[in-house]
Parts: structure tokens; C-alpha cells; sequence
């Protein structure tokens, strides 16, 4: 009884229904993080608890939706603030090749596994083209939670979700036309069609001039005022998201069309430092709103054939990514960890089978189907995402098949290693703090030597002037071809995702790696985390082999209170 009271007294005003939500989250959230579980299985298991398949709390669902939508918005143009444009020219042809053609494969296999199950030959094709999108959402929201959104395979890997969300829009308007008559329909998708191209040039066009005549001068002005700029910036991601909603192509592109709309600007990184918190907080709903929709009375017969369709999407969407990215020139690693990302399929997913639903063309246990078969992939594939380099690890001795004997487009010919040369640093990882310590050796005198996994990274070093090649950290036979030989240090400052240390850390495999090979110089290893016990960390690193453990958030505060000790002792004595 008292439990029926409380569930009645939250129904009287959506407050109290958003009140309820976000505790559930904290408590969800909290019992996740001690079972090291992702957050996002958290936030969806609030969902389906909050959901009419149990507890039935939520009434408001347009509130939900809404602040949903709005988060989806911000996240998608969080994600265009950090696009480059000439990387987008320069993965524009891996993108369409990998989407696409994860996209037929995955639907011609799909299809025929239907059948092989007994579906009919109209709901085998529904289920196919629906296991063929993947969610940009979740998959942007883990590569971001991991720092991998800027990487090279994290780049690629939202190439393709994009390619593939033009495919959802392309199915959702030709899924449309069948809600009206024959003759209509056929006319009617044509323009259509037509129309949505037209609209989408319009607003590219729109996007250029204001990159090239407005942005900086507006964004200038605007950061005079921090509240006004960040009030600007909600705006106008949700504006651009609006629109591209009401001209036929989805909010998702349209807010990431806003990012890129700003990514030139010089107050980008602020305006993302600002954003996260507020994006973070609204994607919650996000996540809770695909919990709600997962009706668990839909579920029970379709098990066995959802079992065997997870199967395919967990293993076989990874293994078509990797064979596609090999076959075009890209490592096995490369291939591997973008691969993972379309290992679930999408809200979008469900939303198609709705459709067909709705249009006759299926039933709803199909839609049941569907919908288990979200669960089960979206839920492990956040677990494969989130331990992707763990799993890279056990799986690489049998992951030589997917890549090419020169994978042609990860290795820089042109720059290839002077084993005759010899360097008195070799520093692997050239970003933020790399860079700086790069700067630093140069500046000192050393002769310097920088590896890193990004070929964009490495041809941009060389042209600063550093010696830099391409190479994978955890690869030992590019290990054994480095000028070991007379070098005094090997830096690791490659940044580390995740903030466990096991055996499966990239910087254990190194120092391994380096030891084995008869290494006698030097290693000095980096530790960009700082919410974790500083004595553990160097600990465990220098038992395992490390002469030096750099923690740069830490050195840095303590050589900033120093220079302050030094400046108020000098007033004191004036």
C-alpha cells in the first residue's frame, strides 16, 4: 500500500516524476560504479524500472522526450566542435565504403538468417534493414567518455555512423510513403527525396558562409559574456537541429552541423569544457527514455532467434568493418576497435520496426524481437567498447587475417626509420602533454625521436620538424625495428582511456615489450589520471619496470605552489 501510494503521489506533477528519475539514476548509477558497470547500463535499467512493464512511474513522456531530444542535440554538437574539416575530406572515401558496405552485408546475411529462423520473407527483410543502424548516440557518448573521439579509428568510426544515419533517413522516408496511396506514394517519395537533398544543400551552404564570414566575429563578441556565449551556443545547436528535423533529414545531423558551424573558432575547447556537464546531465534522459520503450511483455518468445541475431551483430558487424577496413589499407587495430563500435544496434531500430508496425507489414512480435535484441546488444557492446583494448589484446595473434601485408594507408613510406641514426629520446604518444614534452627535450637539445598511432599526428609533427614515424605501441615487431640502440630514454606518454592498470595497459605491454628486446636505457611512463592514489600508481609501474613515473597534473600543481612560496618569500623580504 505505501509503495502504491508513493508511485500515486509522483504522478500528480511531473516534478515529482523527474524528482524520482534522477534519484533512481544517483542509486542506479552508484550500485553500477561499484560493480565497475558503464553507467549508461544504468541508466537504461532506470528505464525499463521506471517504465509500464514495471514500476510505471513516468507519465510525463513528452518532458522525458524533450529533454532527451535536447541532449541528443548537444551531444551531436559537441562531437561537430571537434570535426576538422580536411579530416572529413581526407576519411571521406573510408567512411562511405566501410558504411555502406557494412550496411548491405549486414542486411543481405541478416535476411537470409531470418529466413534460415522461419520468418516470412517481408519480416526477414524489416528485421535485416533494421540490424544494419547502429547508435551514433551511445557510441559517441563512449568514445567521448574514453578520449577516443579525436583517435584515428574514433574518427573513422563516426565517418561511418553518419554515413549510416543518411541511411536511416533515406529508409524512415522511404518507409513513409507507404502510409499513403500507391500512385502518391510514388510521386510523393520522389520529391520528397527531392526535396530533402535541396533543403541539405541549402543548409550546408548556410553552415559554410557562416564559418566563413560570421562565426569568429560573433563567437568573439558573444565570449565577452560566459553566460551569453554558453546561452548562444544551447541555442543555436538546438536551432540547427530543429531545422534539420523540419527539413526532412534528422536533428542528430542537424546539431552536428552546428559543432562543425563553430569548430574553426578560437573558443571552442571553452565552449566544450562548459557544455559536458549540462550534455551529460540530459543525456541521462536520453538513456532512460530507450529504457521506457523496451515493452519486456514482447520478449518472452523471441528469445532463441534473438540470441542467434545478437550473436551476428556482436561478432559478425565487427568482422565485416574489419575485413572492409583491412581490404582498403588500414591495420588490424584500426580495424578492430572501429569494428566494436557497430557491434548493437540502434533506437532507430526500433522506431523502423514501429513503422512497420504501424503499416501492417509486421507484427508485434517482430517488433518484440527487435527490441530484446537492442537489449542484449546495446548492453554488451558498451561492455566491448568500453574494454576494447583489453579484448585487442587477447584477440590480436588471430586478427592477422583482416589486415594486408603493408597496410598502405597507415604506413608513411616516405619517412621510413635510419636504423643508423641514433636518438637520445624516443617518445611515444603526441598529444597534449607529448607534445609539450616534446617541445621541452627540443628545447634542451636532445635528439628526439616521436611515435604515435595517428598518422595525421605524425605528418603534422614533421612538418613542425621533429623526426616522427607511424607506429603502434603495442605492436613488438614494430617495437624491434626502433633505433633502440644508444638512446637514454623511452617516454610512454600515450593517453590511456581507461582508468584501470592491469597487465592489458598499453604502457605494461611496452615496458614488456622493451625488456625483452634487450632494452638498457631508460623508461619513464606518464599517468594522466588524477583521481586515483598517486604511491599505487608508481607502485605498480616501477614493479613492473619503469625507472621514472611522471604524473603531469600532479608535478604541475606542485611546481606551481613552489614558484608561489618563492614569490610571497620575496615580498616578505622587500
Amino acid at each position: 500500500m505505501e509503495s502504491s501510494a508513493l508511485i500515486t503521489l509522483i504522478h500528480t506533477s511531473p516534478f515529482y516524476e523527474l524528482t524520482a528519475l534522477v534519484v533512481l539514476a544517483a542509486v542506479f548509477g552508484f550500485v553500477g560504479m561499484l560493480l565497475r558497470q558503464p553507467m549508461i547500463v544504468s541508466f537504461i535499467a532506470v528505464g525499463i524500472l521506471a517504465g509500464p512493464s514495471v514500476l510505471d512511474i513516468v507519465h510525463s513522456e513528452e518532458i522525458i522526450s524533450l529533454l532527451a531530444e535536447l541532449g541528443i542535440a548537444l551531444l551531436l554538437f559537441l562531437v561537430g566542435l571537434k570535426l576538422d574539416l580536411h579530416l572529413i575530406r581526407t576519411l571521406g572515401v573510408v567512411s562511405l565504403a566501410t558504411g555502406l558496405g557494412q550496411v548491405f552485408f549486414t542486411a543481405v546475411i541478416g535476411f537470409f538468417i531470418g529466413v534460415a529462423l522461419g520468418l516470412d520473407t517481408l519480416t526477414s527483410l524489416y528485421v535485416a534493414v533494421a540490424l544494419t543502424f547502429s547508435s551514433t548516440i551511445i557510441i559517441v557518448k563512449l568514445l567521448s567518455d574514453k578520449k577516443e573521439v579525436d583517435s584515428l579509428h574514433g574518427r573513422i568510426a563516426i565517418g561511418f555512423l553518419i554515413v549510416q544515419d543518411l541511411f536511416v533517413v533515406l529508409s524512415m522516408m522511404v518507409l513513409s510513403t507507404f502510409g499513403i496511396g500507391a500512385q502518391e506514394a510514388n510521386g510523393g517519395a520522389l520529391a520528397h527525396i527531392a526535396s530533402v537533398l535541396l533543403y541539405g544543400l541549402i543548409m550546408l551552404v548556410f553552415v559554410y558562409l557562416f564559418i566563413r564570414y560570421v562565426a569568429d566575429m560573433l563567437v568573439e563578441r558573444l565570449a565577452h559574456s560566459p553566460e551569453l556565449l554558453i546561452t548562444f551556443t544551447i541555442g543555436w545547436a538546438a536551432l540547427l537541429a530543429a531545422l534539420g528535423s523540419y527539413l526532412g533529414f534528422s536533428k542528430e545531423l542537424g546539431g552536428l552541423l552546428a559543432g562543425v558551424s563553430l569548430a574553426s573558432t578560437a573558443y571552442r575547447e571553452i565552449i566544450v569544457s562548459r557544455m559536458a556537464a549540462l550534455r551529460d546531465f540530459l543525456l541521462l534522459f536520453f538513456f532512460i527514455a530507450l529504457g521506457m520503450h523496451l515493452d519486456l511483455s514482447l520478449l518472452g518468445t523471441q528469445i532463441t532467434p534473438a540470441i542467434v541475431f545478437s550473436l551476428f551483430i556482436l561478432i559478425g558487424n565487427p568482422l565485416i568493418v574489419m575485413a572492409i577496413m583491412g581490404y582498403m589499407g588500414y591495420q588490424k587495430r584500426t580495424g578492430f576497435l572501429a569494428g566494436l563500435t557497430v557491434a548493437q544496434i540502434s533506437e532507430f531500430s526500433l522506431i523502423f520496426m514501429a513503422m512497420g508496425l504501424s503499416l501492417g507489414h509486421v507484427s508485434s512480435e517482430s517488433l518484440g524481437l527487435v527490441t530484446l535484441v537492442g537489449l542484449i546488444t546495446i548492453a554488451m557492446s558498451v561492455y566491448m567498447i568500453t574494454y576494447s583494448h583489453r579484448l585487442y589484446s587477447v584477440m590480436e595473434p588471430i586478427l592477422w587475417i583482416f589486415e594486408r601485408h603493408s597496410p598502405f594507408r597507415e604506413v608513411l613510406n616516405d619517412h621510413s626509420i635510419n636504423q643508423s641514426r641514433s636518438y637520445d629520446i624516443i617518445l611515444f604518444g603526441a598529444g597534449r602533454y607529448g607534445s609539450a614534452l616534446a617541445w621541452a627535450l627540443k628545447a634542451a637539445g636532445k635528439h628526439l625521436l616521436i611515435v604515435d598511432f595517428n598518422p595525421e599526428e605524425v605528418k603534422h609533427r614533421q612538418k613542425l620538424g621533429f623526426d616522427a614515424i607511424y607506429g603502434d605501441a603495442g605492436d613488438q615487431e614494430f617495437i624491434a625495428t626502433l633505433p633502440l640502440a644508444g638512446s637514454e630514454c623511452v617516454i610512454l606518454a600515450m593517453s590511456q582511456p581507461t582508468s584501470y592498470f592491469s597487465k592489458e595497459d598499453q604502457r605494461f605491454v611496452l615496458i614488456d615489450t622493451l625488456k625483452e628486446s634487450g632494452y638498457q636505457g631508460k623508461i619513464a611512463v606518464t599517468v594522466q589520471q588524477y583521481d586515483v592514489d598517486d604511491q599505487e600508481i608508481q607502485k605498480r609501474l616501477i614493479e613492473h619496470g619503469a625507472d621514472m613515473v611522471f604524473l603531469p597534473y600532479r608535478d604541475a600543481a606542485r611546481d606551481a605552489v613552489e614558484q608561489l612560496e618563492k614569490q610571497i618569500s620575496k615580498r616578505k623580504i622587500s
